[in-house]
């Protein structure tokens, strides 16, 4: 069943080369006059022009003297005309944004860490350029691209992005992983051997994953004594304190919850700790994304500066 308010399948056939062809025979007066004013020849004006007579059932323009005349019909089509060709060319323009007139909703998925480490100065900053904000922090746990997909969040942080063509992502922050350690306890550990026969704290999820630390150790064949496994990054600093036990953890936790430990580097090589934003590609183009991703991006390079 077809949409009342749509209109007859031969009306669809009119395109915006006609209507402007249309306009500009009524404006100028005469097919020549309006081939030289469109830049094209006469007889593409008259092709033009006929195929749309015969959508519209009417002759348009009829002979008058020694030129012509538009019909009561084009008379009356003119003004909707042109402004469907006013909308046509609207359909080109990208939106505009303006922060100071944005009442804007976001939702960002992120673990604790990143969520304590980069949201709060994101939340002042936008709320300083926006009209107002509503921020709403989900945990991201193991993310999916169906988080994205499905409208569950607007971004994810995360070191592990998901995969999929229609998801992108760029890299905000790269960490590396270092010791902590209660100073009052203990030294930090001077080699390989001292670093294995401590115990240590570190973050096991409620899910069963792990911190991509472990299980780069496990693929090192090196094994560790665990004194107290957490589900997330706040709780360590809690079991550490007043312990001689170690905690292995992005170095970036120095500016949160571990502030005040003692801190060193590994007494063993590991790889660098990226961070990613990410997001679905239906938001790439947006302006009010873009500038979004920029904020976030700018709060990345203060944290990073900070922190060096």
């Amino acid at each position: 069943m077809s949409d009342l308010n749509s209109p007859p399948d031969h009306l669809l056939e009119i395109d915006g080369r006609m209507l402007r062809t249309f306009l500009a025979v009524l404006e100028a007066g005469s097919v020549t006059a309006a081939a030289a004013r469109l830049g094209v020849t006469q007889s593409a004006v008259s092709h033009a022009l006929e195929r749309l007579r015969e959508l519209l059932g009417d002759p348009l323009f009829v002979k008058s003297g020694r030129g012509i005349a538009a019909t009561d019909r084009a008379l009356a089509l003119a003004a909707p005309v042109r402004q469907v060709i006013e909308d046509l060319g609207r359909l080109g323009l990208r939106p505009q944004f303006a922060p100071e007139e944005t009442d804007l909703a976001l939702t960002i998925a992120a673990n604790d860490f990143q969520r304590d480490l980069l949201l709060p100065a994101l939340q002042r900053r936008l709320v300083r350029r926006l009209k107002s904000l509503r921020l709403i922090v989900i945990p991201s746990r193991a993310p999916t691209a169906d988080m994205l997909r499905t409208g569950g969040c607007d971004l994810i942080i995360t070191p592990r992005p998901p995969e999929g063509l229609d998801i992108l992502q760029k890299r905000l922050l790269t960490d590396r992983y270092i010791c902590f350690f209660d100073r009052r306890e203990r030294t930090a550990p001077a080699t390989l051997e001292d670093y294995l026969a401590a115990r240590h704290v570190t973050v096991a999820y409620e899910d069963g994953r792990r911190l991509e630390f472990d299980e780069l150790l496990e693929a090192r064949g090196l094994r560790r004594a665990l004194g107290v496994a957490v589900p997330n990054f706040a709780g360590i600093g809690a079991f550490l304190r007043g312990t001689d036990m170690l905690a292995s953890l992005p170095s970036l936790m120095r500016l949160g919850p571990l502030d005040g430990f003692g801190a060193a580097p590994l007494p063993f090589t590991v790889p660098d700790l990226s961070m990613y934003v990410v997001w679905h590609r239906r938001h790439h183009d947006d302006p009010t994304h873009i500038w979004l991703r920029a904020q976030l991006e700018d709060v990345a390079i203060e944290i990073g500066s900070a922190a060096d």
